[in-house]
């Protein structure tokens, strides 16, 4: 699938150039003849003689920048003296900064909010220790915790390279979850030192994110900090992709008039994305899926090492199918793709059962094209932005930890993961959904406040139902309390 001009290749080229009466027109004509989408021409300085042109424009890729260079510099006396890059000006000094809540006006303030009188507050704590999550930022604060070994689709890069997607996910809980998150890139992949590392942190925290942690070392951590904390603990590579692919799931059935308990699934990737996913949709209710890897279906008749294929392999394909992807999508109704780019054809997806549903997730490119898909399929879906249907985690994690930390959340379970995928699905009403709109907008408000109301609700309930009291009922000194 050719990429498109789009904004994260977004330039700027300054030209200079002899002043005459087709200069700008000539210069647009150019860029726009190497498949570039010009965005807006400004004369910056002008002569008698020479005349100064910026042109702003969407590329493809690098080497398209660079096409683009190269073709303009063969304009009769035009030369490009500079390109700037809109991306990298965005990341310049980092896109997070630290902002105090209070005023510190007057000496007053200074003495509560700092010595002598946050002593009080500090031997509070250290008295009933609960209370950090009521008086610090660990009330609203989000460790988004990465090693940096599998960052996007980019791989092992390292913790620096990671930090840009570290701070866009930290900018992304504030956004649209009103959650204080902060990049933490740890120098270590062993497994013991980065479970230590986040233990010895975590008083600081409401809540961890873990990111962009290779499989299947990111299990265990997920599974040991779930164990040895008192904190939510959240894998966003495995559950928040897994919700999102329920959500959008939950609304196609609905538009193809199909049932989760009936449909046959297939999925195609069985790392740490494909394997919640599996996980979440039986939860939910689905009973015919089939997990393949890159060697063919995972089977129960073959033994793996890795204990969470074993666990597809004891827990999916009940008819024991052994065969290759494509002849296991012959008479599927959904597929679900979190693999590699171009695996399939559209001839593939013909051989689907009628009104079928595909999800290709591989990014940036899917699995099969999308307009082939589409030619065969009844809803398509991808993680890319400039197809409709985008399955994107920031659905998910913004209004999921606000609810938890809202909640007081201790843990994180199935049902908190249920409850999020079935309120980012109930976010589009029946008269909005088709099978071109079966998730919201990224950017719909609505959707975070549902997520936290319904994570709200579910812990609450599991609270009460176990008998646990409600959360820091004790009266703070003086009677201090919530808001």
């Amino acid at each position: 699938m050719a990429a498109i001009p789009g904004p994260s290749y977004s330039i700027t080229l300054r030209i200079g150039a002899p002043t005459g009466p087709h200069t700008t027109t000539d210069i647009v004509a150019t860029v726009g003849a190497t498949g570039a989408a010009v965005t807006a021409v400004d004369v910056v300085e002008s002569t008698d003689t020479q005349m100064v042109v910026d042109i702003s424009a969407n590329a493809r890729d690098e080497a398209h920048v660079q096409e683009i260079r190269e073709r303009i510099d063969e304009v009769d006396g035009a030369t490009v003296r500079h390109v700037s890059d809109a991306t990298f000006l965005l990341h310049l000094g980092g896109k997070l900064e630290v902002r105090p809540k209070v005023n510190l006006r007057h000496r007053d303030d200074l003495s509560r909010a700092y010595t002598p009188g946050v002593a009080r507050v500090c031997l509070a704590i250290a008295d009933r220790p609960e209370d950090a999550r009521r008086l610090t930022i660990k009330r609203n604060t989000v460790a988004v915790v990465t090693d940096g070994t599998a960052v996007l689709g980019l791989g092992d890069i390292g913790p620096e390279a990671s930090m840009p997607v570290m701070e866009g996910k930290a900018a992304l809980f504030k956004q649209f979850g009103g959650v204080d998150a902060w990049p933490v890139a740890l120098d270590t992949t062993d497994t013991e030192e980065i479970i230590r590392t986040v233990k010895a942190i975590a008083p600081a925290y409401g809540g961890v994110n873990l990111e962009d942690i290779s499989a299947p070392r990111c299990f265990e951590i997920e599974r040991r900090l779930r164990a040895e904390l008192d904190i939510p603990i959240f894998h966003d590579d495995q559950h928040g992709t897994a919700i999102v692919v329920l959500a959008a799931l939950i609304n196609a059935l609905k538009v193809v008039g199909k049932s989760l308990a009936d449909v046959k699934i297939v999925v195609s990737g069985v790392g740490a994305a494909g394997s919640a996913i599996i996980r979440l949709l039986q939860a939910q209710g689905a009973s015919d899926i089939i997990g393949f890897g890159s060697r063919g279906a995972i089977t129960a008749d073959h033994g793996y090492e890795d204990e969470h294929r074993q666990w597809i392999a004891e827990n999916t394909n009940a008819d024991g199918f052994s065969g290759t992807l494509q002849e296991g999508l012959a008479g599927a109704d959904v597929f679900i793709g979190v693999s590699a780019g171009n695996i399939l054809t559209g001839g593939d997806i013909a051989t689907m059962a009628e009104e079928a549903i595909v999800f290709a997730l591989a990014n940036p490119t899917p699995e099969v094209d999308p307009l082939d898909a589409a030619q065969h399929a009844a809803v398509v879906a991808t993680g890319r932005s400039d197809y409709p249907n985008q399955i994107n985690n920031v659905l998910a994690f913004p209004g999921l930890f606000r609810g938890l930390l809202d909640a007081r959340a201790r843990s994180i379970n199935d049902q908190v993961l249920r409850a999020t995928a079935v309120a980012i699905a109930g976010t589009v009403s029946d008269s909005e959904r088709n099978a071109s709109f079966i998730i919201p907008s990224v950017f719909d408000p609505s959707v975070a406040k549902a997520v936290a109301r319904a994570v709200v609700e579910v812990v609450r309930a599991e609270r009460e139902a176990s008998g646990e009291p409600a959360p820091f009922t004790g009266a703070l000194p003086l009677g201090a309390g919530e808001e």
